[in-house]
């Protein structure tokens, strides 16, 4: 197999198809955290949603919004 004007042999090629299995696993656990942390995000958003409506908090008003460079 030639790959850029080079001709790899069958150790270079195995070589180059663990890297991209590598690069594949990598790319799915990311994933799969990333899934994780946004779901606890949420369920603490809503905790935190129903705990506040149960002890009858009302959310904060924004108040007007920040400008310039350093708010």
């Amino acid at each position: 197999m030639t790959l850029f004007g080079t001709t790899l042999d069958g150790q270079q090629i195995a070589g180059l198809v663990g890297l991209l299995a590598v690069l594949a696993f990598w790319l799915f656990a990311y994933r799969g955290e990333r899934s994780a942390i946004q779901s606890f995000r949420s369920w603490e958003a809503a905790r935190k949603a129903r705990k506040d409506a149960e002890d009858g908090v009302k959310p904060d008003e924004p108040s007007r919004p920040k400008t310039g460079p350093w708010g």
